[in-house]
């Protein structure tokens, strides 16, 4: 199942930092790019639907700790 979540940062820069941070991530293997404005990025990844999906954790604390919020 494809999976889409679109994080919110305060600015540019953070969002940026943040998309940058994910192509080097070695939890799971992510597609991101920025979306609707500089300060959102949106990420696609497989999930097979089984079971908790620890890439939605570990992504939501990747972006709590650049101050981001699912949008």
């Amino acid at each position: 199942m494809l999976t889409e979540i679109c994080y919110r940062f305060t600015t540019a820069q953070v969002a940026n930092r943040f998309l940058n941070e994910l192509k080097h991530w070695p939890v799971a293997d992510v597609k991101a790019k920025l979306f609707n404005g500089s300060e959102s990025v949106k990420i696609t990844y497989q999930f097979d639907g089984k079971g908790f999906d620890y890439t939605c954790s570990e992504l939501d604390d990747l972006a709590r700790k650049y101050q981001g919020q699912e949008v």
